[in-house]
């Protein structure tokens, strides 16, 4: 493994309740005004919004909404958040929702204290925020693992751009798998396929052999896909709710990275891919993955072999990777790019935008080139 300091910010209150729990021991250490920040409607019909404003108020908090946090959120969003919390002097950020709000709230949080524009900062000064404004995370939709680190992924609209830009961490998050019990079951399942993403790119990225991390990496991957399947025999499941959560905090809490690099050129081409679409983050990876991994699988053949073996019981790579593609049509997944919900027709063309401007990474077990990229974007409309 290569040399590294590991830290982990965030604590974590898991279960049925925890949200009460956590707010009586971290409300305490907040200031006066609280931004309670959440997405559409749905966290106000399933009663979460009233639970956790009740308990902000009752513990003498002033609270400032802010709602309309989109999925795939974005830099104008950022933008208006931000200058809310600045203009009302937030003390504190609860994010309540799921990776896209708690994504949103991170550079809300880092942003509101900086006089310049933070993407800017961190694209064009290569600078990074020291702080921002705390904030806690109540999860109600999982996969992304957002609550587990301070990296967020935010829509540039004006650029089209789709892309990570580092926040705030949450100090807590809360887990509590009944608080996803009104997700549409499309949504829980595309980012439960999202935490088998995180742990298989981490798998695939450079590391030595015999290694702690890729050890965990098949056992979430393994329970990932266990417990998705549990989900569908019953989607209400609790349990494996619950389970996949935890997997999901796991696979993104850095334990897995430690030490290494990984493979995250999937996320890459379909966070691109994204900001021309508008699509939703886990059904484009279930499309592009398998793709991208028939044309990597020679070139890391030993760990596609284990990946087969060990959570898919197959004897081969390329069985590994047929079990993947039944996987996903299993859970019910799209498997073409033409099955996508997509703000426009994903044409060719498109595609061509997509690979000339995907950002290209170096640690996976092959780099490619953009015609490659481009390649594989058409093999999966």
């Amino acid at each position: 493994m290569n040399q590294f300091t590991f830290s982990y910010p965030t604590k974590v209150y898991f279960g049925k309740g925890a949200a009460a729990e956590a707010l009586k021991q971290e409300l305490p250490r907040t200031g006066k005004t609280v931004m309670l920040a959440y997405g559409g409607n749905s966290l106000k019909k399933n009663g979460i919004y009233d639970e956790l404003k009740g308990i902000l108020l009752q513990a003498g908090k002033e609270v400032v909404d802010f709602s309309g946090i989109m999925p795939n959120p974005t830099y104008a969003k950022v933008q208006e958040g931000a200058r809310l919390a600045a203009e009302r002097h937030v003390d504190f950020i609860l994010a309540a929702g799921g990776g896209s709000v708690i994504d949103c709230c991170k550079v809300i949080s880092a942003q509101a204290g900086l006089e310049e524009d933070i993407w800017d900062m961190e694209y064009k000064a290569g600078k990074f925020p020291a702080g921002g404004i705390p904030m806690g995370a109540v999860v109600t939709a999982s996969g992304t693992g957002a609550e587990m680190n301070s990296g967020a992924v935010i829509t540039y609209e004006e650029k089209l751009w789709k892309g990570p830009i580092v926040g705030t961490a949450a100090s807590f998050a809360v887990l509590d798998p009944f608080y996803t019990a009104s997700v549409p079951p499309i949504q829980v399942l595309s980012g439960a396929f999202d935490t088998l993403s995180h742990a298989m790119e981490t798998y695939l990225g450079n590391s030595d052999q015999d290694n702690v991390s890729d050890d965990v990496a098949l056992a979430i991957m393994r329970n990932t896909v266990e417990n998705m399947r549990r989900l569908f025999a019953d989607i209400n499941d609790m349990q494996a709710r619950g389970n996949l959560m935890w997997d999901s905090a796991m696979a993104e809490n850095g334990i897995l990275k430690a030490g290494r690099l990984t493979d995250f050129q999937t996320h890459q081409i379909e966070h691109q891919l994204g900001a021309y679409t508008d699509c939703n983050h886990g059904q484009g990876l279930a499309v592009i993955q398998p793709v991208y991994y028939r044309h990597i699988v020679k070139d890391a053949q030993d760990k596609f072999t284990r990946f087969a073996k060990e959570v898919f019981g197959a004897d081969t790579a390329e069985e590994g990777l047929d079990a993947l593609e039944a996987f996903i049509k299993e859970a019910g997944l799209p498997v073409k790019l033409s099955e996508l919900k997509s703000k426009v027709e994903i044409t060719p063309e498109i595609l061509r935008k997509v690979a000339d401007t995907c950002n290209i990474i170096q640690c996976n077990p092959r780099k490619l080139d953009r015609e490659e990229i481009y390649q594989i974007l058409c093999e999966c409309l």
